[in-house]
């Protein structure tokens, strides 16, 4: 008989243990972490994107891409035009997005005429170009990097690369890989 209240004490005292008790809860992601872009190395073409007719999306063993097996390509022809790729991103309030890609440029231009101008525009912000990459941006795959800086309220922050080439003087192709869009 002693053993079976020692039991019912014991189950009783372990109900009113735990009857207070809330089940855990799940936390969630953190608004401000992470890359958030769904196609940053083009491997799904376009998608993601707001490209331009002429922007051409492939990899080539001849000239690879920076990773995976895809980039976009603003492809010269010697001709006077403008190709434009762009994305937009919404930046949570409190949060700082950065954007880092990578460009090669191929070229046979005997002087500068030929660019890639890339910006970030921000909601209530006057948009900016950060980089103006013309000819001697080199061969090699280089690295760069923008940020927003952070803000109170939410943003939306679109991101473009706009290729510019004067016919005439050589053709540049400029390729773009690897768009990451981290917030932190």
């Amino acid at each position: 008989m002693k053993t079976l209240a020692t039991t019912a004490s014991a189950a009783a005292l372990l109900l009113l243990a735990t009857a207070g008790a809330s089940p855990a809860r799940p936390t969630a992601d953190a608004p401000c972490a992470g890359q958030i872009h769904p196609n940053p190395g083009f491997e799904s073409g376009t998608t993601g994107w707001t490209a331009g007719p002429r922007i051409v999306v492939f990899g080539n063993a001849a000239r690879p891409a920076h990773t995976g097996q895809a980039y976009a390509t603003f492809a010269g022809l010697d001709v006077t035009r403008g190709d434009l790729l762009r994305t937009t991103a919404t930046v949570p309030a409190g949060c700082t997005l950065t954007v880092r890609f990578w460009v090669r440029t191929t070229t046979t231009e005997t002087s500068r005429g030929d660019y890639l101008n890339v910006g970030l525009a921000v909601t209530g912000t006057p948009p900016k170009t950060r980089f103006s990459l013309a000819f001697d941006g080199g061969s090699p795959w280089r690295e760069y990097a923008m940020s927003t800086g952070t803000a109170t309220t939410e943003r939306t922050a679109t991101v473009s690369f706009l290729a510019s080439e004067t016919a005439g003087n050589g053709a540049t192709a400029f390729d773009v890989d690897d768009v990451t869009l981290t917030l932190s």
